[in-house]
């Protein structure tokens, strides 16, 4: 169930970004405290990318992520980026090491392959939600209507609804 979720979330993600001109994209926006919906997309793919890449070491880092300018200047290349993380995604749950420096000492927490899939899910969602309040203005861009909606929100609303 994991896996479709984060696919939709990132197809979601795909959709946008089809409806976006390189300007618009890479543009400062004021509702983002003047970062870009690219610099948010870039952040997104990143945290998968760094995921993928550490699954063989067992270790992950977010912090030593690429920042590579190009995701979050050219919608073609985050799109392909994007599309190779959802073929890269299918792997067997392992345990991982979360590694981070806290005030210069440095943390290793344990974890696993899905456990991380799930946080870069809720991350995805988190930063999906704040380039909507970017994009909600503008009268053609198309948006799902959970955009940006957590799965939990989602579902107390179905619930609701019922």
């Amino acid at each position: 169930m994991l896996l479709p979720t984060i696919n939709n979330s990132l197809n979601e993600l795909k959709d946008l970004l089809h409806q976006l001109a390189n300007s618009e994209y890479s543009s400062p926006c004021v509702s983002l405290s003047n970062s870009t919906i690219g610099e948010h997309t870039r952040h997104v793919i990143e945290m998968f990318q760094c995921l993928i890449v550490n699954y063989d070491s067992g270790i992950v880092n977010y912090d030593k992520r690429e920042r590579n300018h190009q995701i979050q200047t050219d919608t073609v290349f985050a799109l392909h980026q994007i599309s190779v993380i959802q073929n890269s995604l299918d792997r067997e749950n392992k345990k991982m090491q979360l590694q981070q420096i806290v005030d210069g000492e440095e943390l290793r927490i344990e974890t696993n392959y899905f456990r991380e899939l799930l946080y870069n899910l809720e991350h995805c969602i988190h930063h999906q939600a704040l380039i909507k309040v970017a994009v909600i203005h503008n009268g053609r861009v198309i948006l799902n209507e959970d955009f940006g909606v957590a799965r939990s929100t989602i579902e107390y609303r179905q619930q609701c609804a019922q």
